[in-house]
């Protein structure tokens, strides 16, 4: 049995401009399941990726609804000076 450690979440997650907000969310839903990132290795692998797979999911989603407000309000406002 495979395990997902720590650093090899974090790894994973780092790449992009988005990384921290990516990373944050994703243990925003992790605690609404009662876990921690430092709790996946203890996990069996298959439970581990179904949950981050699921916490990618929520991610996506509340990334999306934060910029997609962003745009509307520059759409309202119109662009930054």
């Amino acid at each position: 049995m495979n395990e997902m450690s720590e650093s090899e979440f974090s790894r994973k997650v780092t790449e992009g401009p988005e990384s921290l907000m990516e990373k944050m969310l994703l243990e925003e839903f992790l605690r609404s399941k009662g876990l921690q990132l430092k709790d996946l290795h203890t996990l069996p692998e298959e439970q581990a990726k179904a949950l981050m797979t699921e916490a990618s999911k929520y991610a996506s989603l509340k990334m999306a609804q934060v910029e997609s407000t962003a745009h509307f309000r520059e759409k309202i406002r119109g662009p930054a000076s």
